[in-house]
């Protein structure tokens, strides 16, 4: 019957094709066997591993006045630089251990805008011990999973989610706090903080508006040979060196009169020395992501355009950047949705949240739109998740009420 709608040239082509793929069957049918019960033995023995290992989710609760600088927060994430734990073959495929990696949450719940970590139990008393060295004034406190009551519904609410991607290369950096002069530590009246637009944006929301931001971070380190399970081939370091090659190579193609090479211009001198600046810091594999969900009688899609909003003052044009890529609900094209239902894969995204799955399979988000993790170091980590200060107002943004000191050594027993 198909071979009606065909050219005859086209249609003997297809039977020959079948019939050597017919022939090849003993040749490729075990291979993909062997493939496909290798990739579920990776997949059973490091849901194991995970489960044996447990999570916790730390709120942090924040004192009226926080003076440091997101300096402290780099120090902070110094902790979570955990490259081992998969350093053998017999770690990652016979035990199924993998890096430990770690998620950065900011939640609000109808303008109620909180701080989360979400952390495997041995690393708990680590990163306590990290933050409350650069922030005394802190709270922190084992939480309950604050997504467990938020399921998909779409009688109930309605739902949107996104991932944010760079806009360059990964080696190219973001605007961070040190070009808003916050390593400066100015007074509080006079800082910009670029992480501010978020927090009030958060705040501005009313009851039956939620919208989370999580960033799950990993340590990134080279790409081992041979090492094709899950891994990311190591393009920070090599890239920035082809990255600044092809600026000099512009210089010296570009000549002047009488053959001498163009002078670097100032812009791209800052290019060259913030590539260098970028990787001198500790890298980390990074994915960012959002959800807003609402009941269905209040959901805005305006409030869309307020999440994407919030992370242009990370951009500059000269480098890097952040912009929007569709996750699971936004379809670029008409066919995206003959395959892929938009209210099931709605449901896939909060799943996908509520699990922090990110890097491995099957925790791994799937490769829907292009989805993919980036590097970033500690410096652009701590600009996009850090403790701010007072400048940061909102009403709905819980703080601890007073601070806390030791009492007096004289006092009478």
């Amino acid at each position: 019957m198909l071979s009606g709608f065909l050219s005859p040239e086209i249609w003997s082509a297809l039977v020959s094709a079948f019939k050597y793929i017919y022939l090849a069957m003993p040749i490729w049918l075990p291979i993909a066997f062997l493939v496909a019960l290798f990739n579920a033995w990776l997949r059973y023995v490091r849901s194991k591993f995970w489960q044996k290992e447990g999570s916790v989710l730390l709120e942090i609760k924040l004192p009226k006045e926080i003076t440091k600088s997101p300096l402290a927060m780099e120090v902070v994430l110094g902790a979570l630089h955990q490259p081992g734990g998969e350093g053998t073959w017999i770690e990652r495929i016979w035990k199924g251990q993998t890096r430990s990696w770690f998620s950065l949450e900011i939640a609000s719940f109808g303008g109620s805008v909180r701080f989360f970590i979400w952390t495997k139990p041995k690393h708990r008393n680590a990163l306590e011990a990290q933050i409350y060295s650069q922030y005394p004034g802190v709270e922190i406190y084992e939480a309950e999973d604050y997504t467990k009551p938020f399921y998909y519904n779409p009688e109930l609410n309605n739902m949107w989610g996104c991932e944010f991607i760079l806009t360059k290369a990964d080696p190219f950096p973001i605007k961070t706090y040190v070009d808003y002069g916050l390593d400066k530590d100015p007074k509080e009246e006079f800082k910009i903080d670029p992480i501010t637009p978020m927090i009030e944006f958060l705040g501005s929301l009313t009851a039956g508006h939620n919208a989370w931001i999580q960033i799950i971070v990993r340590a990134h380190k080279k790409r081992r040979i041979l090492d094709v399970f899950d891994e990311k081939e190591d393009s920070w370091e090599d890239e920035m060196k082809k990255e600044k090659d092809a600026i000099i190579e512009k210089l010296k193609v570009a000549k002047e009169e009488g053959g001498f090479p163009r002078i670097p211009s100032k812009g791209e001198s800052d290019m060259i020395a913030a590539l260098e600046r970028s990787v001198s810091k500790l890298p980390f594999d990074v994915g960012i992501r959002s959800i807003y969900i609402a009941d269905k009688d209040k959901y805005n899609s305006g409030n869309q355009g307020g999440i994407l909003g919030f992370m242009k003052q990370y951009g500059s044009q000269n480098l890097n950047g952040f912009k929007p890529k569709g996750w699971f609900s936004d379809f670029d094209y008409p066919w995206d949705e003959w395959f892929h239902s938009k209210e099931s894969l709605k449901i896939k995204i909060l799943e996908e949240y509520k699990l922090r799955r990110y890097f491995y399979s099957p925790w791994r988000a799937k490769k829907f739109h292009g989805n993919k993790s980036f590097v970033l170091n500690a410096e652009e980590l701590a600009t996009i998740f850090h403790f701010p200060g007072s400048i940061a107002s909102t009403p709905t943004f819980e703080r601890v009420p007073s601070k806390k000191s030791e009492a007096p050594a004289n006092l009478p027993i």
